[in-house]
Parts: C-alpha cells; structure tokens; sequence
C-alpha cells in the first residue's frame, strides 16, 4: 500500500487521515534523490528536509502508520530541556500545539494538558506527519519489508522489498529503530552493552545496584514459596547474570506505550488475551500482597482525558528479559515477539482488573480505565508500534559515549544536541539471595545539552559512502539511553538528509561532506549545534570545574570505590565536575571511596571533603587519612551542614613529598546519606 502524494488523489480514509493506494507488481520499482527506510519520526523529518534541499524523496515503511513511536503512544515527550530543540523537530511540536489551540481555543483545558505541545493524543502526532507529507509532495510505501540490498563498489544501488519492489536513490537513510538497511549493507554495527572499561565508562555493562524500578520489598521467586527444587516463577533469569560492568549482549526491556483513557464512553475494556496465562503474573501478586502497588504510578495525563502510561516499578508493563532476539530477528521472530509483549501487557492489564489474587480495591481502580476508541482504531485500541528502547548501534570512526553525556568530551561536528538523562530500562530479571532482582536500569541525568557529531550518523571512512544513520547512530549502550530520544530522532532526521543533499550536490561521500557548510545550513534551518545557557535550564547547579579550585582536586570519578556507590546530579547547590556519589543510605558497612593524592611538596595540608550538603546526609561520615601506611587522621563529619557550602574540613596533616596518601570515606554505622563529590588538599597558612 503507497501514499503517493504530489501526483495521485488522496482518496481512502483510515483513522480519518487520508492514504491511497498504488498498485504495483512483482519487479516494480521506485527511484528518487533519497530513499529513506523507516516511516518513524526520524524518516518523516528526512522526507521534509530532503524536499526542502529540492531532493525528490521517497520513504518506504514496513508497517502502515507514519510516527513511530511519536505517534505509536509515546505522548509525553521524553525531552530534556526543550530549548535544545531546533528544525523540523521543533515544528512538530508547535503544529501539535496549533492543533489544540485551533480545535479547542487557545484558554482551553486541551492546551494546557498539551504543555506547550509536548504532551498530545497519538491520533494528533500521526495527523501532523501526513498532514505535512501532501504539503512537501512526498511518496511513502507501506507494509513493505526489506529483503536485499544491492551494492556496488561501497555503495548501495538500491534495496529490494518482500513484495518485489526495487528502491534505488542516489543517497539512503535507514531511519529504522531496527537498523535493518544499515546492517544488510554490510555497516558494522553491535547489539547489546559494552563493557564499562571499553570506553572507560563508569554506567555501561552489567548494572547492579541502581535504586530505581526494583523489588522495594523481598519477593520469593519461587513456584512454591520458599522451594528452590520447585523452579522459578515464569520471566526470572537462570543464566548467570555477570559481574558489575561485564559485556554482554542482553537487550533492555521493550513495552507499549499504552494509551488509556477513564472516559466511560471512549473507553473499551481490557480483554483477556489468547494465551493469557495466570502464572506469568504471580510474582507481582506476590509483590502487591508484601504492601506494594506501583506499576501504574507512571500514568501521565494527556489531552482529552487520556494517558501516556509507561513502566514503572519492579514489575510493571516492561516484558524485561524478552526483547533479546528481536535486534537480529528476521520478520517472523520479531512478529512473535511482539505479539508476545501484547499478550503480556494486555494480560498484565486484564490481570489487575480481574484476577482475585488482586485485592478488590486495586482491581476496582483499574477498571475504570481503559484503551481509547478513537485511538489506533485499526487495532482495537492498542498501539501499533512496540517501543523498541534499543535494538542495533552502528559503530562508527566516532562512538558517542558516556564522556560526551556527562560534558567531558565535545565535538565540533555537531549536527544536533541532546539533553534527556542517560537511561537504560532494566536488562534481566534474576534470583539473588532468595529473592527476585531486577538488573539494568540506570537513570543518570545529564549537566546540560550536548553536541551529537556528525560522523555517528555515517559508517565509517571505507564502508557505505551513501548511507545515513540517524537512528541506531554510533554511540555507547548508555550513551544511546541519552540520545535515543523522539525530539533528537528528528533532529538527527533532518540533519541526515540535509548531508545526503549535499552529498550529492557535490558528489562526494557521506563522509567526504564540507561539514563547516552543513553546519551553515542547518543553523539557516532553525537546528541548533551548541549549547548557550542562556537558552534554558542548563544544568540544575552549577558547575565547578576542578582545575579552577586551588590545591590538590580530585573528582569523585577519580576514587577507587568498594561496593554499588550511585551517581547524582540533582543537588541544588554547586558541585565539582557533572555530579557526585552517594551510597543509596543501604550496605552500611559494605562501601567506601579511596581518594589517591599525591603531594610534590612537604608540608601542612588541610583535608576538605566536598560533599553537596542536604537534611538527608549522614551526620557521622567515617573519613581517615593515612600516610605510608599509618593512620594519622580519623573522624567522623557531619554532611548535612549547609554552613559548609559542601566543603567539609576534615583536619591537617603534615604530607611530606613525593608521597602519595590514602583518604577513606566510609559508611559504617551511619544515620543517613553518605555522599562525595571530591577531595581538596590546601597547604595550610
């Protein structure tokens, strides 16, 4: 089925958005400019911005709907800060707002629930994009699946569908959450997370000890309570799960966005789904019984008394563990495992609704909300698109990485800025100490936007010179949770396709484009390449960069730590470097950091832990210095004192030269948060 705009008649009608079809038979064939692969937000964006370089484009979508996940129920816009938002991207979000202002007027309680147009109904986001597809005379194929790529001397030539089609162009765009295209041609990409020491990440590999979304009480994960030889209850892991900060190739957890609504009218009841089956969800009645009900707590209200609800909690909508076959699944696996994740979901939902294992007044809550009628009405209410959190990454001569999210490492190639924390769902789901533990999650929030380069959307020097990847980009398992955005997917969209118009007005590689020129435009476009506090938010507190503190610094990066030490940056008063560490207040006993100065002359040096101080700190921190082996210092400090300013003095120490001294902060036997955000030695007056 095509929608063929700027030369044949809009006729059908599906979801009141207009689509037409084109017949066309075994051999048939498409040429353009630019051949995008992927109807997502990233390849609607493209589509726009090659017409506007005076391309001819065409995008050809293995499913039916244009969006992705900006219209496949993602309603609530994971953004960051918004001034970081430029181009196409930017106009999205002010045509969503229009839409709400025009329909419903401009002091209306549509509006306000829209907030500024980053919050909207998935039928709204989808009319935006074919709305724009007739307006700039773009062609868009769907339900057509890639089959074949055709290369020619490191370059492809065109891509071959399932029904026959051949797409030729002179540049490709694979704008997929799959990187399908990109593969086939022979890019080198990998699938999973990659070791903490590859890029000398301190989030990436195997991740334990994250507080978020995990069991708040012990579940028993067995078939019979307290029974080992019994088995484990159905979605806990038996394979061995690594050590902190291992690879692995493990894929984060996949869920729907659901889109609910409490409107009896519009509302449709949670069916039982073919294959429901009781057991999938007895770990969370489990949960539920020990006092916790969370797997709805992140319910977002939408216009027009509908939601955006996304996982939340130990066990929720988040089928972890099930999504690991589906990067490098032909059609038929990735077909089985989403329908997999619907039943799952839609079971977990009629579960809560009906089951007695649920109590009476959670099951009451539940029931009266619902899918919505007048959205996806083509599958009875429920998205049609799987959020595919992450699924291949291209590696590139330039992989984005933690360094780049935390402000250590820029770039001056930059064709777009990010700024949403780095976030990776949970990975596994395991059995440890008896009870049921979820692995992976990691929720780490960035200082300020960042500079995504130029050459992470294209392969490498030497492989695909006409082929760009704004989608699976080169960057880190954890660096692509920052970058993996809808806002910076059209951002990247947009940017890409201006490349391939470039590219070809000059006939060059992808690799080989005047990037000072591609820049010019894309500002002349409205895209924005650097970051201007004055422009937002920015960080939360300031900033201080070590080097501008005087005497010896050392980050909280630079210790060596003992046991799961959380990362932070949400403290309202300054702090050194892009955040700090805390012991998550659990493990008493279990953690420390090591600081290593090394002093170049002898004398009297004063101690200062900087700790950003707040009323849940540990008022007894354990802090000893020794010196060749001796101890020659020990306290314990108060960290809640604002007084301090988060530069807590620990005492003087005489430090002769040439000698490295070991200070060790602890949280044994203490009464709340131990923090550290670096250690300063001063010579003392």
């Amino acid at each position: 089925m095509a929608l063929l705009v700027g030369g044949s008649t809009v006729s059908l009608v599906v979801n009141s958005l207009p689509m037409a079809t084109a017949g066309r038979g075994v051999g048939a064939s498409v040429s353009a400019d630019i051949a995008i692969y992927g109807g997502t937000s990233a390849g609607v964006a493209a589509a726009m911005q090659a017409r506007r370089m005076g391309k001819s484009v065409v995008i050809v979508e293995p499913g039916h709907h244009l969006g992705g996940m900006t219209s496949g129920g993602l309603g609530q816009t994971d953004v960051g800060d918004r001034a970081a938002i430029g181009g196409i991207s930017r106009e999205f979000y002010a045509a969503a707002l229009e839409h709400y202002v025009r329909t419903y007027g401009g002091d209306s309680q549509q509006v306000k629930d829209s907030h500024d147009g980053f919050r909207f109904e998935p039928h709204v986001a989808e009319g935006v994009f074919r709305s724009w597809v007739p307006e700039e005379g773009i062609a868009v194929y769907f339900g057509e699946y890639l089959a074949g790529v055709d290369v020619s001397g490191r370059r492809i030539t065109a891509f071959r569908c399932e029904s026959g089609l051949t797409v030729s162009a002179r540049v490709f765009i694979d704008a997929t959450y799959e990187g399908d295209l990109m593969a086939a041609a022979g890019v080198s990409y990998t699938v999973g997370r990659e070791a903490a020491a590859k890029y000398r990440e301190r989030y990436n590999g195997v991740q334990f000890g994250q507080p978020h979304h995990n069991f708040r009480t012990p579940v028993d994960p067995y078939v019979i309570g307290g029974d080992p030889s019994s088995g484990l209850l159905p979605g806990i892991s038996t394979a061995d799960p690594g050590r902190q900060g291992d690879r692995d190739t493990r894929v984060q957890a996949y869920n729907f966005r659901m889109c609910l609504t409490n409107v009896p009218e519009n509302r449709i009841s949670f069916p039982k789904p073919d294959g429901y089956d009781p057991m999938r969800y007895e770990l969370l009645a489990r949960y539920i019984r020990s006092g916790v009900f969370d797997c709805l707590n992140n319910t977002v209200p939408m216009p027009n008394g509908k939601t955006d609800t996304n996982n939340h909690g130990g066990f929720s909508t988040d089928n972890i563990g099930m999504s690991y076959d589906y990067p490098e699944g032909d059609r038929a696996t990735r077909e089985r495992i989403i329908e997999e994740h619907r039943t799952y979901q839609i079971g977990l939902m009629w579960f809560l609704c009906n089951d007695e294992r649920v109590p009476s007044e959670i099951r009451g809550k539940v029931s009266q909300w619902g899918l919505c009628r007048d959205e996806f009405v083509d599958s009875d209410g429920w998205p049609h698109q799987m959020y595919i959190r992450e699924s291949r990454r291209m590696v590139s001569d330039y992989v984005v990485t933690e360094h780049n999210c935390m402000g250590r490492k820029g770039v001056d190639d930059s064709v777009g800025l990010a700024s949403y924390g780095m976030d990776s769902h949970n990975t596994q789901r395991i059995v440890r100490d008896g009870r049921a533990l979820n692995e992976g999650d990691v929720e780490i929030g960035v200082p300020q936007p960042y500079g995504i380069p130029y050459r992470s959307i294209v392969p490498r020097r030497g492989e695909c010179g006409n082929l760009l990847v704004p989608v699976c980009l080169s960057a880190s398992h954890i660096a692509y949770g920052s970058v993996r955005m809808e806002p910076v997917f059209m951002v990247l969209g947009q940017s890409a396709a201006t490349a391939a118009a470039l590219a070809i007005d000059a006939g060059v590689s992808v690799q080989a484009v005047d990037v000072a020129r591609l820049q010019r435009r894309l500002v002349a476009d409205g895209q924005i390449l650097e970051w201007d506090p004055a422009l937002g938010g920015g960080t939360r507190a300031p900033m201080i960069d070590p080097k501008s503190l005087p005497g010896i610094v050392l980050d909280d990066a630079d210790a060596e730590p003992t046991g799961e030490w959380l990362a932070s940056t949400i403290a309202q008063n300054r702090r050194v470097g892009t955040g700090y560490v805390h012991d998550g207040n659990t493990g008493k006993g279990d953690k420390t950091l090591v600081f290593r100065p090394r002093v170049e002359r002898s004398g009297r040096y004063r101690v200062i832990l900087i700790a950003p101080p707040n009323e849940n700190r540990a008022t007894n921190a354990p802090i000893s210095v020794q010196v060749g082996g001796r101890e020659v210092l020990a306290r314990r400090v108060d960290l809640r004192d604002a007084a301090s300013d988060g530069f807590v003095a620990i005492g003087e120490v005489e430090l002769p030269a040439g000698t490295t001294s070991t200070i060790v902060l602890g949280n044994a036997d203490t009464n709340g948060y131990v923090v550290a955000d670096g250690l300063q030695l001063l010579e003392a007056e």
